[in-house]
């Protein structure tokens, strides 16, 4: 069973970037990080790895960055969920999340969860 993220709604995280906007997928050079991504250290996700997590209002690559979790990614057919970190104030919609991290979870079947 994978773990329940919720838990980190409305905390304040640390991301540690290793795609950072603009680069490419390792595996699939066509895919194009429009965000950074990246993950929580010390923290354990589904498929057994540190969580990952989209950062949304940076519009710069950064190696690492602060930020509130403002909603869960929850993919339904697959063992890992994703974290989304914003700026701390920001507001987002869930159809702007899903627009903003559409270019990864269009392969999944996943919804916005807050």
């Amino acid at each position: 069973m994978k773990p329940d993220l919720t838990f980190f709604l409305g905390q304040t995280v640390r991301v540690v970037v290793d795609r950072p906007l603009g680069s490419r997928h390792p595996r699939w050079p066509d895919l194009v990080y429009p965000v950074n991504y990246g993950e929580l250290p010390g923290t354990v996700g589904g498929d057994g790895h540190p969580i990952d997590a989209y950062l949304l209002g940076w519009d710069r690559p950064v190696r690492e960055a602060r930020g509130v979790v403002t909603a869960v990614i929850v993919r339904e057919d697959d063992a890992e969920d994703k974290l989304v970190v914003g700026r701390p104030g920001a507001h987002w919609t869930d159809a702007e999340i899903m627009k903003a991290v559409s270019f990864q979870e269009q392969y999944f079947q996943a919804r916005a969860v807050r």
